[in-house]
């Protein structure tokens, strides 16, 4: 990977993931994790989460019908964003240095729009570290539990309720 030059004025793409980027993805979601969402795992959380995350982790969920956007600048992959089916946000991660700039709700609104009106409204879920609570709830998700921990992760539920939902 190329180092990034705060400097540069390269624009932000986002395209949809391939297999092919499971080893930068992979490397993202584990430096940033490092950094903000493993501190406050325990030892087994740390390495649960470290094999979950593996390149070949990444890869077999792409390969198993997980939709992935990631976001390159100056070809750097400076972002990703994952989905399952039905409608959860499985991640959602953006480079430190590219944070404050809407780059996470840039990538949430593509995965977002890659379903049809037709399947709207519904109900998004995540499983947020602490750490990104905030984030989460800037895009419009409420948070439908406690911290929970799963061996030694810990999340918080939350969801977002598309408009027109009927349990809105």
């Amino acid at each position: 990977m190329r180092t990034f030059d705060a400097n540069a004025l390269d624009p932000v793409t986002i395209r949809p993931g391939e297999v092919a980027d499971a080893e930068s993805i992979s490397a993202l979601i584990l430096q940033l994790a490092e950094g903000f969402v493993l501190p406050e795992f325990s030892t087994e959380g740390r390495e649960r989460f470290s094999a979950a995350h593996t390149p070949a982790a990444i890869a077999t969920l792409m390969e198993t019908g997980y939709r992935y956007h990631v976001a390159e600048c100056g070809g750097q992959l400076v972002g990703v964003v994952g989905i399952c089916e039905p409608s959860h946000l499985y991640h959602l991660f953006v480079a430190a240095h590219m944070h404050g700039r809407g780059l996470g709700r840039r990538l949430w609104e593509v995965a977002r729009a890659q379903w049809p009106a037709s399947e709207l409204p519904r109900t998004w879920t995540v499983k947020s570290s602490r750490y990104a609570v905030p984030v989460y709830e800037r895009l419009g998700f409420v948070a439908t539990g406690p911290l929970g921990d799963k061996g030694g992760v810990l999340t918080r539920p939350m969801e977002l309720r598309e408009p027109g939902d009927a349990e809105s």
